[in-house]
């Protein structure tokens, strides 16, 4: 009897743990991998609006709040966009002050909670910068992908793809840019995007199936007079240009990468995002084979795809060592091993897909370099 009663107990127990191993895994996998795009990424915690003037807003002081550059600033109904630091401006010793240099839409009142976002434009690039475009819809597997197409004079294009917690309004930020160099642009909003069909199961796939989206425009960048493509992505985005380059029967029309954070360790940025939205760290290597089950991908799928061997066109690489979600020494990796194609630019002080926040000029330059011998 005593045996039994262990045995049931045992069971039981294990019976607990395998329903907690499966509940976490779906809410781990659905918390970091279901698109949320007007969400900013969990891995930093929010900011308190403590007081603005002309030109200038208060924070309460963190990591985020002191770093360098240009950024989004988001919260319930309040978009605004914040510069550097002002470091003569009087604070308090719990606050930063940065440069206020808009506010979009809202109000920020003392506070208000916020996060910073590399996501600095919101609306569309006819509103945002002054730059005009067309709506167009891109034909895709799962239905017409909208996007806007900025045309320019020369016969090679750029095809944007955003990353995790971001949309197609993220790439804004070297619209200008581009326009300087007379490419078309084409940013593609991709399958869980506003406007554009879901997949089945609703969750990102880190790049995995997502790619099919950005082959897509690309035949649609050919079939209106691309002779080449550079694809430019941020995080999944950059995963998707790789998978692209590989995998695309118009593979041969890609002439150039730019990876700007990419998410090359599927494992490693689930865990990250994962553990900022609160799943225990007992619970995550169960969420991991749950979420594995669920994506379908596995140890090597990413890999796979980032093998230095299967590169073949001109990359440039655009990472640093404090994005706490896509590992930076896997991009170190590739740029060692691959010396001959790929070009990394190192930004400091700058999470992830945010290297052309943290220094404009510096990521634009590098950008220029890059891309100019390819047009």
């Amino acid at each position: 009897m005593r045996l039994r009663t262990t045995a049931v107990a045992a069971a039981t127990t294990l019976l607990s743990v395998g329903v907690a191993a499966v509940a976490a895994g779906r809410y781990a996998t659905s918390a970091a991998l279901k698109p949320v795009p007007d969400r900013p990424l969990p891995n930093e915690a929010p900011l308190t609006v403590h007081a603005t003037a002309a030109g200038q807003i208060t924070l309460t002081r963190s990591l985020a709040s002191l770093r360098p550059g240009t950024y989004g600033l988001t919260g319930r109904s309040c978009h605004a966009v914040v510069g550097p630091v002002i470091e003569d401006a009087p604070h308090p010793a719990d606050c930063v002050v940065r440069r206020l240099e808009r506010v979009t839409h809202g109000e920020l009142t003392p506070g208000t909670r916020v996060r910073l976002t590399p996501q600095v434009h919101i609306g569309n690039p006819r509103d945002a910068l002054g730059i005009d475009h067309a709506d167009v819809d891109v034909p895709a597997e799962l239905g017409p992908l909208p996007a806007w197409f900025i045309p320019g004079e020369r016969s090679t294009w750029v095809i944007t793809t955003h990353g995790l917690g971001t949309t197609r309004e993220h790439p804004m930020v070297v619209m200008p840019f581009l326009r300087q160099l007379r490419v078309p642009v084409l940013d593609l909003a991709y399958r869980g995007d506003p406007g554009a069909p879901r997949s089945e199961d609703g969750i990102s796939h880190l790049g995995d199936t997502e790619w099919r989206d950005l082959d897509a425009a690309i035949r649609y960048a050919v079939a209106y007079g691309a002779t080449g493509v550079v694809l430019h992505g941020w995080s999944i985005g950059a995963s998707m240009a790789l998978h692209a380059a590989a995998n695309s029967a118009l593979r041969h029309r890609v002439i150039g990468l730019v990876l700007d954070s990419p998410v090359l360790d599927w494992q490693a940025t689930l865990r990250a995002l994962a553990a900022a939205r609160g799943i225990p760290a007992p619970l995550l290597p169960l969420a991991l084979r749950a979420a594995e089950g669920r994506t379908g991908l596995h140890d090597s799928r990413l890999p796979e795809v980032a093998d230095p061997e299967r590169l073949s066109v001109p990359t440039l690489v655009a990472h640093g060592p404090d994005d706490t979600l896509a590992p930076w020494h896997v991009s170190r990796e590739l740029v060692d091993r691959r010396r001959d194609l790929v070009t990394l630019h190192t930004v400091r002080q700058a999470p992830h897909a945010a290297m052309w926040n943290a220094d404009p000029k510096a990521y634009e330059e590098a950008l220029r370099r890059f891309l100019v011998p390819l047009l």
